[in-house]
């Protein structure tokens, strides 16, 4: 058994893996981000990058994780309820920035840590993305 055959049950769920594109990613119900994230890292893979994605009709904020292990990308997909999310930049200090640009242009609290400004002035609210255009 390889790597990636294994990679699902180290990491503490049983889901498998699913071809997308040049990815393989791993979704469903009981995927917890920073088991995911201490599992990734132990298995020596980096961290690329989040992206978040607003559903449609207040279904809340999708949030992709990429990370390459030996040069095939892996991703998992989660939903952060209420907008919140555990952060996982005290595992891997590479998320830093894009948690925190994620939390000022979507509103997305990452629990578990304290944001330093990117290009929001003192006072603005979170959630640049999420506001309806001025006419």
């Amino acid at each position: 058994m390889n790597v990636l055959e294994s990679l699902p049950e180290q990491l503490g769920t049983e889901n498998t893996w699913t071809a997308k594109g040049h990815a393989l990613w791993l979704q469903g119900k009981g995927l917890n981000v920073r088991d995911l994230a201490k599992g990734l890292i132990a298995q020596q893979a980096r961290f690329i990058t989040i992206t978040a994605t607003q559903l449609p009709e207040e279904q809340g904020i999708r949030m992709d994780y990429h990370w390459d292990l030996d040069g095939q990308l892996l991703g998992f997909e989660l939903l952060a309820l209420n907008n919140q999310i555990e952060s996982i930049y005290d595992l891997c200090e590479a998320a830093n920035w894009i948690e925190r640009e994620i939390h000022e242009y979507f509103a997305v609290d990452f629990t578990g840590r304290v944001y330093e400004p990117l290009f929001l002035r003192q006072g603005d609210k979170p959630g640049v993305n999420l506001r309806e255009e001025e006419e």
